[in-house]
């Protein structure tokens, strides 16, 4: 029936231009070659339009069911165009004895543009041909490769994120032989596995941070370096410790005091002395009212905590008053450690020993 259709199409069309060509006039249009050109490829376009027609309607009968209201349009298509060029040829025929030709071709303004006409139809016919066709190819070449890579291709394991994350992925004993590089020791085999990515973006990084840093620090100098750095914690260092012993000179008392052998300390706990504890235990330490420092017999303990507590709280019933109100807690250590200093000294005119020996 279409293949009818198609035959109808060009014998209508022979049939118009023949009766174009006897029209009233008496030079045939047909003997100009402008026309002769035009038929020449309106014919040959009817032929490619039947074969890709031919080819069309077999590509449509592989898929009927989907393709069927398409195949159905282009006859309807083809009927309207022929009707429409058999009603307009006469036409054209009739009115080209009275109009008079004031162009390069000795055919009617009709005729030519008609002409034209058919040629650019019969132009646009094939491409929607060729891209039908085309579209239809590819469907089925589609269809069969995908069948063919599915048939073929195994069904992959399903990826977690981490090997995503990696770029790793599980080996079973198939892809284990597969990434085998070749190379066995005492039964360890080595395998294609390559870094992570984020372990060789940050290797390329440390790199890059050496290069800045080396420049920075030894060739423009605009950082310090390692050892300038460490020169420069120690002097902050230095700095909190200071601090940090001035606020904690007050937080001194007899369970944590040490003895001070500082010479600036001992100094000031003889200033201390001197001017305190003199009148009672001489200016020496030899002892007047009170005993006798320096040699080794105490009252009330020899070490340096019990000779703080001493001071700090004195002995009430010896006559000692406490000096705690009077001197701070470093000043009170000072003290102590200037009065353990002296021991051993020997001074002239020494008071008798009192207390026990230690």
């Amino acid at each position: 029936m279409k293949r009818k259709l198609l035959y109808t199409l060009s014998g209508s069309l022979l049939c118009s231009l023949s009766a174009l060509a006897n029209g009233p006039k008496p030079p045939s249009e047909l003997k100009d070659p402008v026309a002769l050109v035009l038929l020449t490829v309106i014919i040959g376009l009817v032929l490619v339009i039947a074969i890709l027609g031919n080819a069309v309607v077999g590509a449509m009968d592989l898929y009927r069911e989907r393709m069927k209201r398409e195949a159905a349009k282009l006859p309807a298509i083809l009927m309207l165009v022929t009707l429409s060029l058999a009603a307009s040829l006469p036409a054209s025929a009739t009115t080209a004895a009275t109009e008079a030709s004031s162009y390069y071709t000795p055919l009617s303004r009709s005729s030519l543009y008609l002409l034209v006409t058919i040629v650019v139809l019969e132009i646009a016919v094939i491409i929607s041909l060729l891209f039908v066709l085309r579209f239809l190819a590819g469907i089925k070449s589609k269809r069969k490769r995908l069948a063919a890579a599915d048939a073929a291709t195994p069904a992959k394991p399903r990826i977690s994120w981490l090997e995503k994350i990696n770029k790793t992925r599980t080996l079973d004993a198939t892809s284990e032989t597969e990434e085998d590089m070749g190379h066995d020791f005492d039964g360890i085999r080595e395998l294609n596995n390559p870094t992570p990515p984020w372990w060789k973006w940050g290797f390329i990084f440390s790199i890059c941070f050496g290069v800045v840093y080396f420049w920075r620090t030894e060739i423009s100098h605009s950082a310090p370096n390692q050892l300038q750095e460490l020169a420069m914690a120690e002097e902050k260092a230095a700095v909190a410790k200071a601090e940090y012993l001035k606020n904690a000179a007050n937080n001194i008392d007899e369970n944590n005091v040490k003895m001070m052998d500082n010479a600036d300390d001992l100094a000031a706990g003889g200033k201390i002395f001197v001017a305190s504890c003199a009148p009672c235990h001489g200016p020496q330490g030899q002892g007047v009212v009170g005993p006798n420092l320096t040699d080794d017999y105490w009252m009330h303990g020899g070490k340096i905590n019990e000779v703080f507590k001493t001071i700090k709280y004195g002995v009430p019933d010896k006559g000692m008053k406490a000096w705690q109100e009077d001197f701070s807690p470093k000043q009170l250590a000072q003290l102590a450690s200037y009065v353990k200093s002296i021991h051993g000294s020997n001074p002239p005119n020494p008071k008798e020993p009192q207390g026990v020996k230690e």
